[in-house]
């Protein structure tokens, strides 16, 4: 057997199991933005079909309440590890908040629209199963790729858990903020896989601002990580407004969100001014890669286009298409600052120990 061919089979479907969950991302954008997110009030089939229906009639006449009481039998599991856990008060809302159990009526472009957004994750989860298996041969020479592609496996495993429960609990907001943290923690380790990987043949970090740029970098990553948390904040605000309004009158779902909208948009400036810093300390430094400065560019410019999109939906009635590109752009800009990051810490311990 060859290695190094399999080495690079491996960088190749690590990367490509990378740019999917990407795309899944994007997908799972759509399936909110459209309202579809309990397309299937079960799982994993869809209306008790692993191809759903296309007309209500294929359904049985009382499969809301049918639907109503599959769901509520799973939160009473779901809320006794709760209880477990010491989350009683999650757990009582669960059980006893009556709207949970509202079942829609059967609307055949969202019922298809959440199936294809799951027939997508069984194609990831099956990327994610083959890049566990294509890591074995690193075993031998680093161990690390194994393990944290294992680990990339057991928490993909999971978050199909989670996504059931998401659909259980009729979509609740924390439930939807939590399943959305462990799709960018997904992305984390396959990052980590990827540059793990290419580690000795990408360009190093260097030159007198180094020690700056990896501040800044770190600074940049922690101020990104609360930007994603006030964006969920607001993602549930709207939620809520979407609920509400039957997904109508999009152009108020803004004014719905109050404080939490108003702290997002206002951090997105000091986001912008920061990474500006970092940008212009890494091009200040002449002795930086190629590679380095370009993420640097990368960075800024999608911090531009999210504050665009973001702009879009503050200003234009939340476009449905638009709600999507903005999640994608967050978690993108997310994961272009954490491979710098582990850039500039490999370039630092190669300084270190050179």
């Amino acid at each position: 057997m060859n290695i190094s061919k399999d080495h690079m089979g491996f960088k190749r479907l690590s990367l490509t199991t990378l740019i999917a969950v990407y795309f899944l991302i994007l997908v799972g954008g759509i399936v909110r933005s459209t309202g579809s997110g309990m397309g299937c009030p079960d799982w994993p089939k869809c209306f008790g079909s692993y191809i759903p229906p296309t007309d209500v009639s294929e359904l049985p006449e009382d499969y809301k309440a049918y639907y109503a009481e599959y769901r509520h039998q799973k939160n009473i599991r779901f809320a006794r590890y709760l209880e477990f856990f010491g989350f009683s008060n999650k757990a009582d809302q669960i059980v006893n908040d009556a709207s949970i159990l509202v079942e829609g009526d059967f609307n055949v472009y969202k019922t298809w629209t959440e199936y294809v957004n799951r027939l997508i994750g069984v194609i990831i989860g099956l990327l994610i199963f083959a890049t566990l298996l294509g890591s074995i041969t690193y075993l031998k020479e680093d161990k690390t790729v194994f393990y944290v592609s294992l680990l990339t496996f057991v928490t993909v495993g999971f978050q199909g858990w989670i996504g059931s429960i998401v659909v259980s609990t009729n979509l609740m907001p924390w439930m939807i903020t939590i399943h959305m943290i462990l799709a960018l923690v997904i992305v984390l380790l396959l990052i980590y896989i990827n540059f793990r990987i290419r580690r000795n043949s990408i360009g190093n970090a260097s030159g007198p601002h180094l020690k700056l740029i990896f501040y800044l970098t770190v600074f940049c990553l922690i101020t990104m990580a609360v930007q994603i948390v006030l964006g969920t904040q607001v993602r549930e605000a709207i939620d809520r407004a979407a609920t509400e309004l039957s997904f109508a009158l999009r152009e108020t779902w803004i004014s719905r969100t109050g404080l939490s909208f108003m702290l997002h948009r206002s951090f997105s400036l000091f986001i912008l001014g920061l990474h500006g810093l970092l940008l212009y300390s890494i091009l200040k430094s002449k002795q930086q890669a190629t590679f380095v400065r370009n993420i640097g560019k990368y960075v800024v410019l999608l911090i531009l286009l999210e504050i665009i999109s973001g702009m879009v939906m503050a200003y234009f009635g939340m476009p449905p298409f638009v709600q999507p590109v903005h999640l994608l752009l967050s978690t993108l800009i997310f994961g272009v600052l954490y491979y710098m990051y582990l850039v500039i810490i490999y370039s630092k311990n190669k300084i270190a120990t050179s």
